[in-house]
């Protein structure tokens, strides 16, 4: 889908709010850019972290009236996108916005052109119905209110394999270890450690997840499922998004495609948030959830499913 791009008279609003408000800005580095050719002529990508999103506080830029943006001390790694092509995005009252320019080194510093062409931030697409499991975590269980959030299966996760180590990509398994012995830590004391399995996509979440702008600011968004067994159930989510209260009870139902002619197959009970894990910013936070109520074949159901072996 094509970006939507300002008109003339809409560009020069923004340029204004940019200038008056020194709004906080990402900037990542567009792929195609990046690559590098190695000695037999064809391209290398670089390493995921490579292409992260960089924020800049507002204090540390200036916009000038010419549309040029300076960067002030800004984070050290934005030197290594000096001459390369970026993606700039920024919210203007709520509305998310980008365009793309270069980096320059100029002499007062680092500097960003902001181009003729400003676009809207487009909606991402509606993801396919999941095909494994779809979730309604319920905000009241006592009282029959249906404030309810939907539950999707994060990409790139088995939910009903048991977690390993491998599953996190190799450049940020040091940042995992260090949120892995911290969190390992924190349960032990807490008395909610288990076997430690549910920890894994914990860390990796945490460790990998990239948070993206939005075509809206602050619009609540389905909580993602990292991994699920006949005990647990751990979401990832933006902070701020959907907050669960550490050990406060959720009422919970969770749907199950099943072959033809059967469709589905639901399970209702209840769970307890044991423990919440944040990043090292606050930006994201993992909930792990235990359930408090439910039936033996649906325990059975979702054993057999996650080991591939018979509950007895």
């Amino acid at each position: 889908m094509e970006a939507a791009k300002l008109t003339g008279i809409e560009r020069e609003l923004v340029l204004q709010y940019l200038i008056d408000g020194n709004v906080p800005v990402t900037v990542t580095p567009i792929e195609d850019d990046e690559a590098e050719s190695s000695g037999d002529g064809t391209e290398v990508k670089p390493a995921t972290s490579a292409l992260f999103p960089i924020a800049i506080k507002a204090e540390q830029l200036k916009v000038l009236e010419q549309g040029i943006i300076l960067l002030t001390n800004p984070p050290q790694n934005v030197k290594n996108f000096i001459d390369k092509k970026v993606r700039v995005e920024f919210y203007f009252n709520r509305l998310g916005l980008y365009f793309e320019t270069k980096i320059k080194q100029i002499k007062a510093g680092l500097a960003l052109v902001i181009p003729s062409s400003i676009s809207r931030i487009q909606e991402s697409p509606v993801a396919a119905k999941p095909t494994e499991i779809s979730a309604q975590l319920y905000f009241s269980v006592n009282q029959k209110t249906d404030v309810h959030i939907d539950c999707v299966p994060a990409e790139g996760y088995q939910l009903f394999t048991k977690p390993v180590w491998k599953d996190i990509a190799e450049e940020v398994q040091v940042k995992a270890k260090e949120y892995l012995e911290e969190f390992i830590v924190n349960a032990r004391q807490k008395g909610v450690a288990g076997s430690g399995v549910q920890l894994i996509p914990v860390v990796r979440y945490l460790s990998e997840k990239v948070l993206k702008m939005e075509s809206v600011q602050n619009r609540r968004s389905p909580l993602e499922i990292l991994f699920i067994n006949h005990e647990r159930i751990v979401f990832g989510q933006k902070a701020g998004n959907a907050d669960l209260q550490d050990g406060m009870e959720y009422a919970l139902e969770m749907s199950f495609p099943l072959p033809r002619p059967l469709s589905e197959r639901k399970i209702f009970g209840t769970c307890r948030v044991e423990s919440n894990y944040y990043d090292e910013k606050r930006e994201l936070v993992c909930v792990v959830c235990r359930y408090t109520s439910l039936q033996e074949e649906d325990i059975r159901f979702l054993y057999e499913k996650g080991t591939g072996e018979k509950f007895i």
